[in-house]
Parts: C-alpha cells; sequence; structure tokens
C-alpha cells in the first residue's frame, strides 16, 4: 500500500519537473522576444572621451 503511494508522488513531482523546465525555457525566449529600450552601457572611460572629444569641436557662435 504505502509503494501505491510513493509511486504517485513520484509521478506528480517528475510531470512537475516536466512542465517547470518547459516553463523556464518559455519565460528565456519570450525575454529574449522583448528587448528592453535601456541604454546600454558606456564605461566611464569611454564617457571622458566622448566629453573631451566635443570640448575639442569648435563652438559654432549663435546670434
Amino acid at each position: 500500500m504505502r509503494d501505491l503511494k510513493l509511486t504517485g508522488y513520484l509521478i506528480v513531482n517528475r510531470r512537475k519537473k516536466i512542465v517547470t523546465k518547459f516553463q523556464k525555457k518559455d519565460k528565456r525566449t519570450n525575454a529574449k522576444l522583448h528587448k528592453s529600450n535601456k541604454p546600454s552601457y558606456v564605461s566611464k572611460a569611454e564617457r571622458e572621451k566622448l566629453a573631451e572629444q566635443e570640448s575639442n569641436e569648435p563652438q559654432e557662435i549663435q546670434e
């Protein structure tokens, strides 16, 4: 009798593992489809280079 109860739990656990495996896979593919609008990271050194380039460009005189 006890063996029957254990096999029932094992079947449920196996089914749950399979379902969660596919749910994780679906979640990953869905995340790849919806890209973030967040701007890409620019390092501090790159920001300094860009700022220096902007300051070195001749500035137009506005009237």
